[in-house]
């Protein structure tokens, strides 16, 4: 009798195992571009993706990596729980006079592991210089 109910306690554990591995963290960009439109050279090249973890276990970027050096993401360092926001930040050398077309690979464990964002924009050099 003893050994039955030792057998059901761990099948029971075994199958609230499963049902656990069932919750899944969610990646969802309020947008997946970020345009910076027409800007100066030498201005501000700081954007931010905001996101929202909607799925039901906490959420762990583990890299973030760009297409070029002339962009340097920034990733949450602690993970985010269900329910929570968070931000990716962007900084894009803005000394780079010309068209900005990169993207932004993001891998975590959402049930999306990967996804890649894009910036872009045109960096004009500043009046009376070339």
């Amino acid at each position: 009798m003893m050994k039955r109910i030792v057998l059901l306690l761990f099948m029971g554990l075994m199958a609230f195992n499963l049902t656990a591995q069932d919750k899944k963290a969610k990646i969802e960009f309020k947008t997946e571009t970020v345009d910076y439109g027409e800007i100066e050279k030498g201005a501000d090249g700081i954007r931010v993706f905001e996101f929202t973890n909607t799925g039901d276990a906490p959420l762990i970027i583990s890299k973030v990596s760009s297409s070029c050096g002339c962009t340097i993401p920034k990733k949450p360092e602690a993970p985010i729980l269900p329910g929570n926001k968070g931000e990716i930040q962007v900084k894009y050398d803005t000394n780079r006079v010309g068209p900005i077309r990169k993207a932004i690979t993001v891998i975590s464990n959402a049930d999306t592991p990967t996804k890649v964002l894009k910036i872009k924009g045109e960096i004009k050099a500043a009046e009376g210089t070339k």
